[in-house]
C-alpha cells in the first residue's frame, strides 16, 4: 500500500469505525456523554464517504457470524439492523442490498478460491449496525454490501480485499469500503475483559502506522501483542488494507479514545479527493460539517424566522420540513441567534454537539429556545417579531487544542475544567473579541468556572448563515 502513482480504482474511500452500541443515543442515554468524540468523528467520517462520491458502502465487521473456512455476506434485499438486544429495539437501521456488487466480490473471490455464505435470515450485527447508524443519521444514502470475516489466515483477508478491490473496479461501482472493529479490549481494570498492561501498546501501533501515513504497517503487529489485547477489528482492518492495496494512502486518526477500557478509533486509510496522498481536508480548516454546504443549501434563517414567528403567535412548533435534504437532513450542532434591526442581541441559544437526529430539529429546537429560554432576556412578543433578523451558525465537530491554536477570528472555543462538570463556549468573530486571552475567558465566566482553575481547550469552526436584506 501507498503506491503514490495514484492507480485509477472505483474505491473511493477506505476508513475504520469503532462499533460499541453505547455510542448509540438511545443505546447509551446519558453515558454517550463519555463517546462524545467518537460520535462527532463518526459525523466527520460520514462527511468524507459522502464527499468521496461512494455510491455503496462494503462493511467487514467482526461480530457477524463465523465460518471457519469462508467469509459470509448478509444476503436479503434489504439490510435491517436493530439494537432490541441492547434495550432499545425502537433504533434501527435499513439500507438496500448492492446484489450486483456483491454477486461480483462473490465472484472474484471464487476465483481465488475462496468462498462467500450467504446468511439469508440474519439481522445485522452490532458491529455492522453501529456504523451504518452513524451513516444513516449523518447523512449518507446509498446501497451496502455487509462482510463477516472468518479462521482464514492473514494472508487470505488481505487476499480477500484484493477480491473486493477487483470486483469493485470490474463493476464500476464507487465505494467506500469501511472496516468495523474496537481496538484493544483489556485497556483498564474495569474492562469487560480485565485488564492487560500490554494492551496499550497493540492500539499505539495502529495509531502511530496511521498518523505516520504507513497503514501497512498494521499487517506485521505481534500477533502475541493481538493476543494480551483481546482486539476485535484487526482481521477487519486487514480485509480494508488489503482492498485499498496501491492506492494513495491518505491514513489519519480522526478520533480516538478508551473510556470503558476498550479503544475506540475512527480512521481513514484512502481517500479519493485528496491529492498527492495527502488528505482531502484543506489541513488549516481541521473537520468542517457533517456534510458539504453546497451553494444550494437551504434559507436556514428563513427555516429559523418561520420556527420563531409560527411558535410566538400560534404557542405551536413547525411541522419538519418534508423535503429536507443535505445539510439538513444530516446531524450536526447548531447556534440560532437572534438580533434586532439595529443590531441588539435579542436571544441566542445553541448546541455544542448535535442532540436531535437532524439538523432541521437542531435548528428548529433552538430557535424556539432562543425567543423562549434565554435567561438574558424575557421571551419575544408578536408585536417585536418584525423588528427581528436571524442568523444561524452550524459547528465543525470540536477538536482538542492549546492556547495558541486559538485565533478568536476563525475559531470559536470551548472551556471545561478537568473534570468535565462545567463547560463553556464562545463563538468566533465577535465583536471586541479580539485575542485568544478575552475569548477563553469570556468563555471561563460563562462556564462558572473560577480564575485559574486548569482547564481544557477545544475549538471548533462555524459556517454562518445571515439573513440578506
Amino acid at each position: 500500500m501507498g503506491n503514490e502513482m495514484g492507480i485509477e480504482s472505483a474505491i473511493v474511500f477506505s476508513g475504520i469505525a469503532p462499533h460499541p452500541p453505547i455510542m448509540v443515543p438511545e443505546v447509551g442515554g446519558d453515558s454517550i456523554a463519555e463517546v462524545r468524540g467518537s460520535i462527532a468523528a463518526m459525523a466527520e467520517l460520514t462527511r468524507r464517504i459522502i464527499q468521496s462520491g461512494a455510491e455503496t458502502v462494503v462493511l467487514i465487521s467482526p461480530h457477524a457470524p463465523l465460518h471457519r473456512d469462508s467469509f459470509v455476506a448478509y444476503h436479503t434485499p434489504k439490510l435491517y439492523g436493530d439494537f432490541a438486544n441492547f434495550r432499545a429495539p425502537e433504533a434501527s437501521v435499513e439500507f438496500p442490498l448492492d446484489d450486483l456488487l456483491l454477486e461480483a466480490i462473490t465472484k472474484a473471490a471464487s476465483q481465488d478460491a475462496f468462498e462467500v455464505t450467504g446468511l439469508n435470515d440474519y439481522d445485522l450485527d452490532h458491529g455492522t449496525a453501529v456504523p451504518l447508524y452513524f451513516l444513516s443519521r449523518n447523512g449518507w444514502t446509498g446501497r451496502v454490501v455487509a462482510f463477516g470475516y472468518s479462521f482464514l489466515s492473514n494472508e487470505d483477508h488481505l487476499q480477500f480485499g484484493a477480491c473486493i478491490r477487483k470486483a469493485v473496479d470490474a463493476t464500476g461501482r464507487s465505494v467506500a469500503v469501511v472496516a468495523s472493529g474496537d481496538l484493544s479490549h483489556r485497556l483498564k481494570p474495569e474492562a469487560p475483559a480485565g485488564y492487560n498492561p500490554a494492551a496499550q501498546r497493540f492500539d499505539d501501533e495502529v495509531i502511530e502506522a496511521l498518523q505516520q501515513n504507513s497503514p501497512a504497517r498494521i499487517i506485521d503487529i505481534d500477533p502475541e501483542l493481538r493476543r494480551l489485547a483481546g482486539e476485535c477489528g484487526y482481521r477487519s482492518l486487514l480485509v480494508a488494507i488489503g482492498a485499498s492495496e496501491g492506492l494513495p494512502s491518505a491514513s489519519e486518526v480522526l478520533h480516538y479514545e478508551a473510556p470503558f477500557g476498550v479503544g475506540y478509533l475512527v480512521g481513514q486509510l484512502t481517500n479519493c479527493k485528496s491529492a498527492n496522498g495527502n488528505s482531502a481536508v484543506d489541513p488549516s480548516a481541521h473537520v468542517v460539517t457533517a456534510v458539504d454546504i453546497a451553494d444550494d443549501s437551504p434559507d436556514l434563517p428563513a427555516l429559523a424566522r418561520l420556527t420563531v414567528e409560527t411558535f410566538v403567535r400560534t404557542g405551536k412548533q413547525i411541522t419538519l420540513p418534508a423535503n429536507a435534504r443535505g445539510i439538513l437532513s444530516a446531524r450536526a450542532a447548531c447556534f440560532v441567534s437572534v438580533k434586532t434591526l439595529s443590531g441588539e442581541l435579542r436571544g441566542c441559544i445553541g448546541t455544542i454537539e448535535p442532540l436531535r437526529q437532524t439538523l432541521a430539529e437542531e435548528l428548529i429546537t433552538n430557535a424556539i429556545s432562543a425567543v423562549t429560554r434565554d435567561p438574558r432576556f424575557d421571551p419575544v412578543r408578536a408585536d417585536e417579531l418584525a423588528n427581528l433578523r436571524y442568523s444561524v451558525d452550524v459547528l465543525s465537530v470540536p477538536e482538542p487544542a492549546d492556547f495558541e491554536d486559538l485565533d478568536p477570528a476563525i475559531y470559536g472555543v470551548i472551556v471545561e475544567d478537568e473534570a468535565g462538570e462545567f463547560r463553556g463556549l464562545l463563538l468566533p468573530d465577535i465583536e471586541g473579541v479580539d485575542t485568544a486571552r478575552k475569548q477563553v475567558d469570556i468563555a471561563t465566566r460563562k462556564a462558572g468556572i473560577s480564575p485559574g482553575t486548569p482547564l481544557k481547550l477545544s475549538r471548533f469552526r462555524v459556517t454562518r448563515f445571515r439573513e440578506q436584506f
